[in-house]
C-alpha cells in the first residue's frame, strides 16, 4: 500500500463536495457515543463501526444483533464470547489481534473475566446503525403452542 502523508487527510465538515465521493476522516475523540462510522456519523448506508470497552469483571447482557453480521477486532484484553449451539455453551476465549465473526440473530454475549484491564473492541456491523435485541436467555426461545 501506498500512502502519502499530510495529502488531503482531513476534511471539514462544511466541504461542499457530496458525501458519495470524500473519505470522511472521524477522529478518536470525536465518537458518538460508541459509533464512529454510521449514518449520523459519516452518512454511511450499509456499514456501523465503532469502539467499545468492557469494564473488568463484567458481562453483556443475552442479545442479537437481528439481521446484521459483526465482525469483531480485539484491541486489548482477553474477552470471552458465549454463545449455544443448540447444543451446549461455547466460550470462546480471544486474545489481542484476533477476529471473531457475529452471524445474523445468533445469541451471545460477550464476558471480561479479568478483575484488573478492561476489554476494548472494534466492532464493525452490516448495517448503518447498531441493532442489539436484548434476550432472556443465550439460546433461541422455541415458540410455544396456545392452550
Amino acid at each position: 500500500m501506498t500512502t502519502h502523508e499530510g495529502v488531503g487527510t482531513t476534511l471539514s465538515s462544511d466541504d461542499s463536495a457530496p458525501l458519495g465521493n470524500r473519505v470522511r476522516h472521524v477522529r478518536s475523540g470525536e465518537l458518538d457515543g460508541y459509533a464512529a462510522i454510521s449514518g449520523g456519523t459519516v452518512g454511511s448506508k450499509k456499514l456501523w463501526m465503532g469502539r467499545v470497552e468492557n469494564p473488568p469483571s463484567s458481562a453483556t447482557d443475552n442479545h442479537h444483533h437481528g439481521e446484521s453480521e459483526a465482525g469483531i477486532y480485539v484491541v486489548s484484553g482477553h474477552p470471552v464470547f458465549v454463545f449455544h449451539d443448540g447444543v451446549q455453551e461455547v466460550r470462546i476465549a480471544a486474545d489481542p489481534g484476533d477476529f471473531l465473526f457475529v452471524p445474523p440473530f445468533v445469541p451471545h454475549r460477550e464476558e471480561n473475566p479479568d478483575p484488573h484491564e478492561p476489554v476494548v473492541v472494534v466492532i464493525a456491523r452490516t448495517t448503518q446503525e447498531p441493532i442489539k435485541v436484548s434476550l432472556p436467555e443465550l439460546y433461541p426461545l422455541k415458540a410455544t403452542a396456545a392452550h
